[in-house]
């Protein structure tokens, strides 16, 4: 009997750890469903509110996206500005092999 507790004690414990993990993946896919459905990628998102300095976490994230889909959208908005513009690439000039 005391092996059985305490080995159901370390499942406990590990089952705690993944818990938090599961959720915090739940979270993730939600967020990511709902920033495709607005024309961005999840890292593009994150990053956005991230230069925005918005500290809002992806529990609460994921909340406003599916119960307050108004506020979510200008959320999004916020990132979308917030996004660096990246330079136009220069093409490579050509160079010649000299011997």
């Amino acid at each position: 009997m005391k092996e059985t507790v305490l080995r159901a004690r370390a499942f406990a414990f590990i089952h705690r750890k993944l818990k938090k993990r599961e959720y915090r993946a739940l979270w993730i896919t939600r967020l990511t469903a709902a920033c495709r459905a607005r024309g961005l990628s999840y890292s593009n998102f994150i990053h956005g509110l991230t230069v925005a300095k918005v500290e809002l976490n992806r529990k609460t994230l994921s909340e406003l996206a599916i119960h307050e889909p108004a506020i979510f959208d200008e959320i999004v908005e916020l990132a979308k500005k917030s996004i660096p513009k990246k330079p136009a690439a220069k093409k490579p000039v050509a160079q010649t092999a000299s011997v």
